[in-house]
């Protein structure tokens, strides 16, 4: 299979007729296995296309023999499907694209960049109108995101975004949310805060960063490198939350780049003797039900995937069926709301 980084440009029927001295309509007919070409012919044409790696049109040829409008289906990646916070998101966009008549085509990442690019190149050949993703951690490279905006196939990024593409996107307010959730973890008397986050590849990872970073400035408060970690789920959490917990000059509050790190936490010091929140305070950032189920339930950010999918889909929408322009790229932001439960003290 041909990598993204293998195809800069996409090649035409126009190209190849170009090429071989043909018509454009013996090329389509060549391809098809139109019985009025030649065996010679169609083998030479074919062999042509796949050495200079052709990939059909589809959403032109759906456009070519249609009068109204492009295939009704929107593609969307997930890098997790059993994540709570990606499975709000999906319900928003699946219900804001059934009210508009659209249904939608999904596939998860896993978190691997190959497997991203080829459900990009997958969603492109199934004829899809276009593609609501946010990106996998690993993704460094983003071909297969610029090609398919260079083939007229509008994408909306959601959660994390590519700022390496030119496309819309939508976020929460990352930022402002571990702003507020660490300023409560220090207005209700933590006065040393350790930092759970992801790879800072990602922009919600360094927005995240820079709100707990800025809260703790605001109160005349040090940062510690050493208590700031790479650390996104709950396995690494139990982990490595001990060693942490063992030193004289322990952290007394917990911010969490999401529920599951929290709840690693959460169980981590009460399995060491720590009574939270009196000795210990953790927030997470999702809001998802196991926040709900864990004791005593996390205090947590509200991230409101639902309101995520919504607002991811009718930009799409909006650009597949003309009201705004496909190169005109909307930034939304949906705002986050602190959640106060029993992991920590209230005011």
């Amino acid at each position: 299979m041909t990598t993204p980084e293998e195809t800069p440009n996409q090649m035409t029927m126009k190209d190849i007729a170009r090429a071989l001295g043909i018509s454009v309509a013996t090329v389509s007919r060549a391809l098809k296995d139109s019985p009025r070409i030649s065996p010679e012919r169609r083998t030479l044409i074919q062999q042509y296309a796949r050495e200079h790696h052709f990939v059909p049109n589809a959403i032109a040829e759906s456009l070519r023999y249609s009068k109204v409008m492009p295939n009704k289906v929107i593609g969307v990646i997930l890098p997790e499907l059993a994540h709570y916070y990606f499975s709000t998101v999906l319900a928003g966009v699946e219900e804001h694209a059934r009210s508009h008549g659209y249904r939608i085509m999904v596939a998860q990442s896993n978190e691997n960049y190959e497997q991203e690019a080829d459900i990009c190149r997958s969603f492109y050949e199934n004829k899809v109108c276009g593609i609501i993703v946010s990106q996998a951690k690993n993704s460094t490279h983003y071909e297969h995101f610029e090609q398919l905006i260079q083939r007229g196939v509008p994408i909306v990024f959601y959660d994390r975004i590519c700022t390496g593409v030119n496309a819309s996107r939508v976020v929460v307010d990352d930022y402002q949310g571990a702003f507020t959730a660490v300023s409560h973890l220090i207005e209700t008397g933590c006065r040393r805060i350790a930092f759970y986050g992801t790879t800072m590849t990602l922009e919600i990872s360094k927005n995240r960063y820079n709100g707990y970073k800025d809260a703790l400035l605001k109160h005349n408060m040090q940062i510690d490198n050493s208590i700031c970690l790479f650390c996104d789920n709950r396995e690494v959490a139990e982990s490595i939350t001990p060693e942490l917990l063992q030193q004289e000059n322990h952290p007394d509050g917990f911010f969490a780049v999401n529920d599951d790190t929290a709840i690693g936490i959460l169980y981590t010091a009460k399995r060491m003797g720590f009574r939270v929140p009196e000795d210990i305070s953790i927030c997470g950032f999702t809001n998802g039900q196991r926040a709900l189920a864990c004791d005593p339930m996390l205090t947590t950010v509200e991230q409101r995937g639902k309101q995520v999918g919504k607002e991811a889909a009718d930009i799409l929408i909006s650009q597949v069926e003309g009201r705004l322009p496909k190169d005109k790229i909307e930034r939304r932001i949906v705002r986050t709301k602190l959640i106060l439960r029993g992991t920590t003290k209230q005011r």
